[in-house]
């Protein structure tokens, strides 16, 4: 696992296949492995890269998020629900974790 790949793609992809998934196989447990896979290989960078307390503030950022989304869908709808929170994930996932890696690779370039 290469601990200099941008996780923010990757957390919000599995927000969003996630549920695709869950929608498209009616299996919100296949869904839910999705996002997890997603969500582990995040944390596994995270860990590498950045600490145990990082990991540790987005995983709680991507599972508020996850909860979110379910209270914002009675609001606004399943996927603008869905589509919003995985943007705010990945606006966290780069601010906290993936913009000083990319600062860091422009300064060595």
């Amino acid at each position: 696992m290469h601990s200099d790949r941008a996780t923010a793609p990757i957390a919000a992809a599995g927000l969003i296949a996630g549920y695709a998934v869950a929608v498209a196989t009616g299996s919100r447990p296949l869904g839910g492995v999705v996002l997890a896979a997603c969500g582990l290989v995040c944390v596994a960078i995270w860990m590498r890269r950045d600490g145990r307390r990082t990991a540790a503030l987005l995983t709680a950022v991507g599972l508020f998020a996850f909860a979110l989304s379910h209270v914002l869908a009675l609001a606004i709808g399943a996927w603008p629900a869905v589509l919003l929170v995985a943007a705010g994930t990945a606006a966290a996932c780069w601010r906290v974790s993936d913009a000083r890696r990319a600062g860091a690779a422009g300064r060595t370039a």
